[in-house]
């Protein structure tokens, strides 16, 4: 727990986000982004962690988080992503999505688009609850159970699927570039392909047995059939989508509702999950190779898996640790990532060796040495 530094805001901190960094070089994340919620005044920050800043700070350690600048923002933040370096996309409890541009030479924040009522019933404004960006293309989804498509470098709304869902859609991940999966109150993942022109989902994958709502959701970075859910039973979900219409494998994770899920970005054998109980877990699918598990397969390895994909050029298959039955319960390390706290962990995000989360207890807290 020593890398871990924490930092108290006075604002409940309902999201977090890293600033992309750029493959090419090698830096590490330096820039995160945080938004708040259940405050009188609900903010989006920018801090940094870089080693750039002076270092005559009296009010912190070295290595805290310093802020850079913040700007209010109307209503809970529901969801954050940066479009790009420049450009967060905020979804909010209001309805309205926002488009806020990162200054960088005077560090300030403005409001650079405002879509007000994005997500509303007929009558009020419905909560906005997911967005996913794939710049230019934002998509974000609702309380209302609408799915909308917008373009930054448009004003209007590129398209919108009216009644996607019954139920509250709650988050919202690309699958491919034309495809993208959400999440709902009745524990339900659905598919939709935006190349068609239909208005339905062109796969519905579900909870059996009980309609727990399903709360996060984010996909395998290599392997874009396995896909991870969270839901308001704390449990851990695990689906390939090619297969079968629920879950590959259910692991008990939580004591309540799972808030976040985020595969490793670039070494996905390594996931994270937060929670409504205070608790932020890493999850390490070990194997006893020095191969990356995902990698392992052929006829020597011992992990069974109903999904092992022939690849090009007719190597061994490639087996995903994910998708690799009960045979791999044994294989899946859990790692307590925060000092035991009482108060929900609302969001994470990893990237590089660098981790960021934000509690209900007024807290960011940032590790630089995940061991990924």
């Amino acid at each position: 727990m020593e890398s871990i530094n924490a930092k108290y805001v006075s604002q409940k901190i309902s999201k977090t986000k890293w600033r992309p960094v750029s493959h090419s070089d090698l830096q590490l994340p330096e820039i995160f982004a945080t938004g708040s919620w259940d405050n009188e005044d609900n903010r989006i920050s920018i801090w940094s962690i870089g080693s750039n800043l002076s270092t005559g700070m009296e009010d912190g350690f070295e290595g805290d988080p310093q802020l850079l600048c913040e700007h209010k923002h109307d209503g809970d933040v529901l969801d954050l992503q940066f479009l790009d370096q420049d450009r967060i996309v905020t979804a909010s409890s209001t309805g309205a999505v926002t488009i806020f541009r990162h200054h960088q030479n005077s560090q300030t924040i403005s409001v650079s688009q405002l879509w007000a009522r994005a997500h509303r019933y007929p009558c009020d404004n419905a909560p906005c609850t997911g967005v996913v960006c794939s710049s230019p293309e934002i998509v974000t989804v609702g309380e209302d159970g609408r799915i909308v498509v917008f373009r930054a470098d448009q004003e209007g709304v590129v398209r919108v699927i009216e009644n996607a869902d019954s139920s509250t859609i709650h988050a919202v991940t690309y699958l491919r570039t034309t495809e993208i999966l959400t999440v709902n109150s009745i524990g339900q993942l659905k598919l939709w392909d935006f190349r068609q022109q239909s208005n339905s989902p062109s796969q519905i994958l579900s909870l059996s047995g009980d309609r727990v709502p399903l709360h996060c959701v984010d996909r395998h970075p290599n392997q874009q059939h396995i896909v991870a859910t969270g839901g308001q039973d704390g449990m851990l979900c695990v689906w390939d989508v090619r297969q079968g219409n629920t879950p590959f494998s259910l692991m008990e994770a939580h004591t309540a509702e799972m808030w976040e899920v985020h595969f490793h970005p670039t070494n996905p054998d390594h996931l994270f999950t937060c929670s409504e109980d205070g608790s932020l877990l890493h999850w390490e699918t070990s194997s006893h190779s020095d191969m990356p598990s995902f990698l392992q397969g052929g006829r020597n390895s011992s992990m069974v898996s109903r999904s092992a994909m022939a690849p090009a050029g007719g190597k061994q298959p490639l087996i995903s640790a994910w998708l690799s039955g009960d045979s791999s319960k044994g294989r899946l390390e859990t790692t307590h990532m925060l000092p035991s706290q009482t108060l929900s962990v609302n969001s994470l995000d990893v990237l590089g060796p660098c981790l960021v989360c934000g509690t209900d207890g007024e807290a960011i807290f940032v590790n630089r040495q995940v061991p990924v």
